[in-house]
């Protein structure tokens, strides 16, 4: 399985290792190769392919940014997460929308409930997720973290469900049935300065390699004022376009358990008073 794109790589190319597959993808506007624009509706849609999902199954890598928003940057104050979502190219394919009440954002920080809207490039919602409050915590194993995938909006693609585990996180991507279809593998300690952290993707088995999910080290100044993140993700082009789309909703959750971090920000807001 090959890198996945840097966003700090022109056009995307994966993380400088050569040699590795790019999957041939239509550039936006019409011109060959144009990072930066729309990736051009597929012709050749898959038989059976839910409706906004054709993206997804012409691709083994995306790049998910998060947006930066400057009032949250500089006051603390928890707005709505945004993310672009984008393939191997640099073009874009989707952008995501949290959409979570103010008092929910602030009151219960990463922990939150949200709803995330995934829209296409004519603004149309294609996938949503959804995840309620739970518990994370090994000591509640009958409540821990669970992501409900519709795709689209209305019709049920799978799961992403927290397994229980000591130290490391561990979870399960789900079809539509409950049934295991991946397993996801992370590292004990989510901090690595100045590098990428990884997650494993595994078949059930837990032994097949299948691919991998990345936290993306941004810089330093984005890693320690803000808590916008990217994340690369990587997974066979044969794979169910559901499973594909409920992997992608892996990468959220990942992002909010992990990562949507309010420490840096509850100091900020220690020194401006407002705690």
């Amino acid at each position: 399985m090959s890198g996945y794109p840097k966003s700090e790589m022109p056009g995307g190319q994966p993380g400088g290792q050569p040699g590795g597959p790019v999957v041939a993808q239509p550039a936006a506007g019409g011109v060959p190769g144009a990072p930066g624009g729309w990736m051009q509706a597929p012709t050749n849609v898959p038989a059976n392919c839910p409706k906004g999902l054709e993206y997804l199954a012409q691709v083994d890598q995306l790049l998910i940014k998060q947006k930066v928003e400057a009032l949250e940057a500089f006051t603390g104050f928890e707005t709505n997460n945004k993310y672009e979502i984008l393939n191997s190219l640099g073009q874009r394919v989707y952008h995501a929308v949290e959409d979570t009440c103010c008092c929910t954002r602030n009151c219960c920080g990463s922990s939150r409930p949200f709803d995330m809207k995934i829209l296409n490039n004519q603004n149309q919602e294609v996938i949503h997720l959804s995840r309620p409050l739970r518990c994370s915590s090994c000591w509640f194993p009958c409540c821990l973290q669970k992501v409900t995938v519709e795709a689209p909006p209305g019709k049920l693609a799978g799961y992403v469900a927290q397994s229980w585990s000591l130290c490391k996180p561990r979870m399960r991507i789900e079809n539509a049935n409950g049934e295991t279809m991946l397993r996801i593998k992370g590292p004990c300690c989510q901090l690595n300065i100045c590098g990428d952290i990884e997650f494993d993707v595994y078949a059930p088995d837990e032994e097949t390699y299948v691919g991998r999910v990345t936290k993306q080290w941004s810089g330093l100044g984005k890693e320690l004022f803000t808590d916008a993140d990217n994340f690369g993700i990587s997974f066979p082009l044969d794979l169910d376009v559901n499973v594909k789309a409920t992997l992608l909703g892996a990468v959220f959750l990942l992002d909010f358990m992990f990562f949507e971090n309010n420490t840096k920000k509850d100091d900020k807001m220690s020194k401006s008073g407002y705690r």
